[in-house]
């Protein structure tokens, strides 16, 4: 156990921290999930979808629960399976 009253707070913190982190990570995945799933039924409804990812990913980095490098990764390759799937169709 913690001596140290800094550390007993950041304790006390952790949990509530842990879980909105592992909420967002989680939606985050998701809606990278849609923008998959729907490009390859509907590449035109792909773009909306990946709106809607590329808000929630920046969304996340402005909250600190992913890396900005980490996010432009994540968006760059949700935009080339969206393009992908246009442009097969």
């Amino acid at each position: 156990m913690a001596n140290i009253k800094s550390q007993i707070k950041r304790n006390r913190k952790n949990p509530a921290r842990e879980s909105r982190n592992k909420a967002v990570t989680t939606a985050l995945k998701t809606y990278a999930k849609k923008v998959r799933t729907v490009a390859t039924s509907d590449p035109e409804a792909a773009r909306s979808e990946l709106s809607r990812a590329s808000r929630e990913i920046d969304r996340a980095v402005s909250k600190g629960v992913v890396h900005k490098r980490t996010a432009a990764r994540r968006k760059s390759r949700l935009a080339r399976a969206a393009n992908a799937a246009r442009t097969v169709s």
